[in-house]
């Protein structure tokens, strides 16, 4: 067993399409545009967010991103955390590792806060060391920069980590941080295009992390 797990958050520890595509599509609708389909905005998910408004309004225009942003941020305050949802067996799979003393961290494109806001609402809180979110980096993944700041604040060597997440990027960045990498399938990503990546298992769900 590994002595340090990192996850990524959305779409790997939490269902955040509901809060996500809503506040999508409410920012949308204040900025006179049409309602962009469901999936669309979830394949973006887990990317830094101005990259992600960019690929869904089809621009690089940087002040029209800042705008969008902008506007989604009261959205998000409002209904982002009421509508993000562990996966069934999450907060028991991050409690199992607990239990047998691992330390436990998350990296992720989300902020901090919002995560953290997550974290203390559901009582998963005290099972986190810490959470490293888009903040608290200079380079978002696939850039292995958060994990590699994970291992330094856990004074562990990579070869005791393991990595999980649901994305390309996840796994491009676990590739670059010379960690083990595990693949879950809750995100859009399939299980062929993870698996091209090197790893050590591709999972349907997080609970199969506690089977040998």
């Amino acid at each position: 067993m590994y002595r340090c797990y990192l996850f990524d958050f959305d779409y790997t520890l939490v269902d955040s399409t509901e809060g996500i595509v809503g506040c999508f599509l409410r920012t949308l609708a204040e900025m006179g545009r049409p309602p962009l389909p469901s999936l669309a905005i979830q394949r973006t998910i887990g990317l830094p967010m101005p990259e992600a408004v960019g690929r869904l309004l089809g621009t690089k225009d940087e002040a029209t991103i800042e705008d969008f942003i902008r506007r989604y941020q009261p959205y998000a305050d409002r209904y982002m955390t009421p509508g993000t949802h562990f996966f069934p067996g999450v907060p028991e799979v991050l409690a199992q590792l607990r239990k047998g003393g691992a330390k436990i961290a998350i990296i992720s494109s989300k902020t901090s806060r919002r995560i953290q806001e997550k974290l203390d609402e559901s009582g998963t809180a005290a099972y986190i060391d810490f959470v490293i979110g888009c903040r608290e980096v200079t380079l978002p993944k696939p850039d292995p920069e958060g994990i590699l700041q994970a291992l330094r604040r856990f004074s562990l060597p990579k070869e005791t980590v393991l990595y999980t997440g649901d994305s390309l990027v996840d796994a491009q960045a676990a590739e670059a941080a010379g960690v083990d990498f595990a693949a879950v399938t809750t995100g859009t990503t399939t299980a062929a295009a993870l698996a091209r990546y090197p790893h050590v298992r591709v999972m349907d769900r997080l609970s199969e992390l506690l089977n040998p």
